[in-house]
């Protein structure tokens, strides 16, 4: 393509929510369109330590569905050790988290493809630093969002304030993604009616409850909502 690639931020209502797969399943629906797709997950905690470096499972899967070869160090700048708090596992590791890093990283990637996707740590406001959360980051990269909800008890109030920060923040919400995390909730699809009410902003798909969630198969419920999202005039966002 010919113009500037662009980049999704991909965030969620909670931890455990989908983020990954969601992240996944988009860059697959990308690279079926023929685009050249990268990933990032900037910041995560709960890694384990390698030859190489500390590795945590959802950026090597990440970087296993780039369309091309990608540093793990570009992918995730920042890996804890610690299934902790980000904040807390950076002061812990006697790290700061560089949000100039992070940009670096994601600056390097977008020149290289169509589109990048970058997804967050836990939920929208989950603290960086003493100063800084998730939405800060959002803001650096300056990048659009698609929003990961949990359909779970108390999902209506956790998507709602999610919603209202993003939009606080004067970020473009391009989406949101209903994800069925919990088989036993009660009335999934009243809920899911209800935010759909309240989020001025397209549903991009439902996930159906997954014994073994896979990106394919979050691939082949976003379909249609990442088709919209390509055909998105980007001038908008």
């Amino acid at each position: 393509m010919s113009q500037a690639g662009r980049g999704v931020f991909v965030t969620g209502t909670d931890t455990g929510v989908g983020k990954t797969q969601v992240t996944l399943g988009i860059m697959l629906c990308l690279q079926s369109h023929g685009l050249k797709v990268a990933g990032m997950k900037p910041i995560a905690s709960g890694c384990w330590r390698t030859e190489d470096g500390l590795r945590n499972a959802d950026a090597l899967s990440i970087q296993q569905h780039c369309s091309i070869s990608l540093p793990y160090g570009d992918i995730n700048p920042f890996a804890f050790e610690s299934p902790i708090a980000p904040h807390i596992a950076a002061e812990e590791s006697g790290v700061a988290i560089s949000m100039v890093a992070i940009a670096q990283a994601y600056q390097r990637m977008l020149r290289q493809v169509d589109w990048c996707m970058v997804e967050g740590v836990g939920g929208w406001l989950v603290p960086l630093s003493a100063r800084h959360t998730v939405a800060d980051l959002a803001q650096c990269l300056a990048l659009p969002v698609v929003l990961v909800v949990g359909i779970r008890l108390g999902c209506l109030n956790h998507t709602l304030l999610s919603v209202e920060s993003i939009q606080r923040g004067h970020l473009r919400l391009l989406g949101w993604v209903a994800n069925q995390i919990d088989d036993d909730v009660a009335r999934p699809e009243r809920n899911i009616a209800t935010l759909r009410e309240w989020i001025d902003a397209p549903l991009m798909g439902i996930i159906p409850p997954q014994p073994v969630p896979s990106a394919d198969a979050f691939a082949a419920r976003l379909g249609t909502g990442v088709d919209a999202l390509i055909n998105k005039d980007s001038s908008t966002w």
